[in-house]
């Protein structure tokens, strides 16, 4: 009766032409443990995807696949989806005994994600208890028989040893990931071939040629021979020479403006083709930069042309079109593409996620290259876990993790830091001389000044940016100096992206041209913005910010010194989301004559990160780890709890779509023909016009100033009124001016 055992059906289509079960789990074995053998765990994937589906072969499934494909079936009429996960969970526990449950989380998570162990709703325990349908009497013995001779990799036997459980809770998420990507995979290619025909496909050779494609570019930048042009090239002949060393942690310390950017990526794919690593994946802290740094290696990389798929791939959160194919959801999700840039956010979040949907990805990290852009800025609460992980990473998973900062490595381990990480080698030799040859910045600290007072100082520079810590300040004072003036800019993430992009371009022209060029923004400014003011003013923040804002004057060293000035704002009740930091700036600033000197910065992360250790773990991430005593139960993790908890932002906000210039306009009005529901291209396209907004508020302005449309997506009703040329968004007062490009 095996052979007539299925996985999936084609409505419609007679049984012959259904998928065969085995060939499934076949096909899912050989997928898995491909991508387990990144790890030393080919076997432990391999069972895993042999076994994840032995429930279908019950009688109940079967019928349920005959009922659900009949021509006739009424969904109201076909019985409730038969629980297919649990029988291959059962069976690892029982014939594996205390090692099985390292394969019972996967398997019986493959669909509705890694359970906890415990708890009152769904479970692991609950689902290893559960009576299912009878299945065996219609599985092969081989099948049944396929963990003979299964070895764990030696790195998981120490963890075991040492009781290491964060290191055996990582592996089981790793099979995990290894699991769900295989079993999607095989699935759309039997239920839609001709898509999985159209995924992208880069050659064996695709890093050194995106190599050679960089180095042509940075050659063509550096061709004029000024000072910080000449630092710039010795960042990168830094990184080259330490591409060969082993692969493991790496630090490269290099102040703003020093090509850190493009010299990192050089390191990537030198170390990646070296060491025939897989991909990069380029982590920025920030959303609203991932488009402008993503379109940075794409124009590094423009001398490729039409020889390879574009090899660069960003993950956006802006417009959740993954949801919407198969195709984009691997696009967003699997990160199978030679370089991939993500924010902090998606990256550490991926890494402590329980849904299969978000782990299908983590696989891909094995063997790779990992440049944690501005590392520095991981939330003080945060710390222990997202250190622990990247640990793993570098230490048991075979990835290069190179800590990026402008300002001072901020993560190694220390005496007074004993959660750092060790053993990380710095890739610039002299980080004390670099930063003294390529100082081009006076920082001064102005105390607390007004608005007024502010504003004026605005006014009587040609050339200046001036960054402040909230949107609502930032459109006071652009307000204060003049909105309607030209010359006069602002910025914030109030503005859609390509709203933004329009700006900046602007603002580049007006600078290079010697114009008037005045500039309020938000931090969005301060990462990944090629920008070059003589002046900058900044309201007080942490010192890495302050850092990054000195980073937008005389960033390319056209003057002797460019000049910082840092204020204490009068709206410190409005910034007390940025209260710790600006206190410990705050008593740096009153110490240190060079806010920015590489002893500065060490006394500023001793007051933020070193002497914060009750605050390293404040949501207990680490403690949701742990082995137990009893048998029945030995690993006690705590998956889908550490899912909820780890949150590094809170109030990721709503998305609204803005139908902003000709191009939105058009994208808003496909949007809302009831004809047709949008495709791909479109949602895609429509990220740029998108702003995200507090939930709160979101849900005020639903059915008011914001309409669902398809009664999914929301766009802007009366942009009119909401939203302007100068500042973006405003959902809380009306503007009169007319939506102008």
């Amino acid at each position: 009766m095996n052979e007539n055992c299925y996985a999936h059906t084609l409505p419609g289509r007679p049984e012959e032409e259904w998928q065969m079960l085995i060939q499934h789990l076949d096909g899912v074995s050989v997928r898995a443990a491909h991508r387990g053998s990144w790890f030393g765990a080919s076997d432990w994937a391999r069972v895993a995807g042999l076994w994840h589906d032995l429930g279908k072969y019950s009688d109940a499934f079967q019928c349920y696949l005959r009922d659900v494909a009949s021509p006739d079936a009424h969904i109201a009429d076909v019985a409730a989806r038969i629980d297919h996960s649990t029988a291959g969970a059962q069976h690892a526990v029982a014939t594996l005994d205390i090692l099985g449950h390292l394969l019972a989380y996967p398997i019986a998570g493959h669909h509705s994600g890694l359970h906890d162990g415990l708890g009152a709703n769904a479970c692991l325990e609950a689902r290893l208890t559960k009576t299912v349908e009878p299945w065996r009497n219609r599985a092969p013995d081989e099948l049944l028989l396929a963990h003979q001779n299964l070895r764990l990799p030696d790195f998981v036997k120490a963890a075991l040893g040492g009781r290491d459980s964060f290191a055996i809770a990582f592996f089981v998420r790793m099979v995990f990931s290894c699991l769900v990507d295989a079993d999607f995979l095989d699935t759309e290619e039997f239920m839609n071939p001709g898509q999985a025909d159209e995924r992208p496909a880069w050659p064996a050779t695709v890093l050194e040629s995106m190599e050679t494609a960089l180095t042509k570019h940075i050659d063509a930048l550096e061709s004029d021979s000024t000072h910080v042009n000449i630092e710039r090239g010795n960042v990168r002949r830094s990184c080259l020479v330490a591409a060969k060393k082993g692969s493991g942690l790496f630090s490269l310390t290099v102040p703003t403006g020093g090509g850190k950017t493009l010299s990192s990526l050089a390191f990537a794919l030198r170390h990646a083709r070296f060491h025939s690593l897989r991909r990069v994946i380029y982590v920025i802290p920030f959303t609203s930069i991932i488009e402008q740094i993503a379109e940075v290696f794409r124009l590094a990389m423009q001398s490729l042309g039409d020889q390879v798929p574009d090899p660069v791939i960003e993950h956006h959160s802006t417009l959740d079109v993954g949801k919407e194919t198969l195709a984009s959801r691997l696009a967003a999700e699997n990160w199978d593409a030679p370089l991939v840039v993500t924010t902090s956010v998606q990256f550490y979040e991926s890494l402590f996620a329980a849904k299969s949907s978000r782990c299908r990805k983590l696989h891909n990290l094995t063997n790779s290259v990992i440049i944690l852009d501005e590392v520095q800025t991981l939330p003080v609460d945060y710390l222990a876990p997202c250190l622990q992980a990247l640990n793993e990473l570098a230490t048991n998973y075979g990835a290069t993790v190179v800590l990026c900062t402008a300002t001072q490595p901020a993560l190694q381990r220390r005496d007074d830091f004993p959660i750092g990480l060790e053993g990380v080698r710095e890739i610039v030799p002299d980080c004390v001389e670099l930063y003294s040859r390529l100082k081009r910045v006076a920082v001064e600290d102005l105390g607390i000044v007004d608005d007024r007072a502010i504003s004026q100082r605005i006014q009587c520079a040609e050339q200046v940016l001036c960054i402040v810590n909230t949107r609502r300040h930032a459109r006071q004072l652009f307000e204060a100096i003049g909105s309607d003036r030209a010359g006069h800019f602002h910025l914030s993430a109030m503005m859609c992206p390509e709203h933004r992009t329009q700006v900046l371009c602007r603002i580049r022209s007006q600078l290079e041209s010697g114009l008037v060029c005045r500039v309020v923004s938000t931090q969005l400014v301060e990462a990944g913005v090629d920008l070059d003011f003589p002046v900058v003013y900044r309201s007080l923040a942490g010192i890495d910010s302050i850092a990054q804002a000195a980073g937008r004057c005389n960033r390319n060293g056209k003057s002797m010194h460019g000049r910082t000035f840092v204020f204490r704002s009068e709206h410190r009740d409005a910034e007390r989301f940025v209260g710790e930091t600006a206190n410990c700036a705050s008593q740096v600033l009153s110490i240190y004559d060079d806010a920015l000197s590489l002893e500065a910065v060490e006394h500023y992360f001793r007051l933020y990160y070193w002497e914060q250790s009750a605050r390293w773990d404040a949501r207990a991430i680490l403690h949701e780890f742990y082995l137990n005593q009893d048998r029945s139960l030995p690993f006690l993790f705590g998956f889908s709890t550490v899912a909820d908890r780890f949150r590094l932002i809170e109030d990721r906000g709503k998305p609204v779509i803005i139908p902003w210039g000709e191009t939105g306009r058009a994208l808003c009005a496909e949007l809302r023909d009831s004809r047709c529901q949008p495709s791909r291209q479109s949602l895609r396209r429509l990220q740029r016009y998108t702003v995200q907004v507090p939930k709160r508020q979101w849900e005020y302005h639903i059915d008011k100033t914001i309409e669902l449309v398809h009664d999914r997506h929301p766009v802007l009703a009366d942009p009119d009124l909401h939203y302007s040329r100068q500042i973006g968004l405003d959902l809380d007062r009306c503007l009169t001016e007319s939506l102008v490009v």
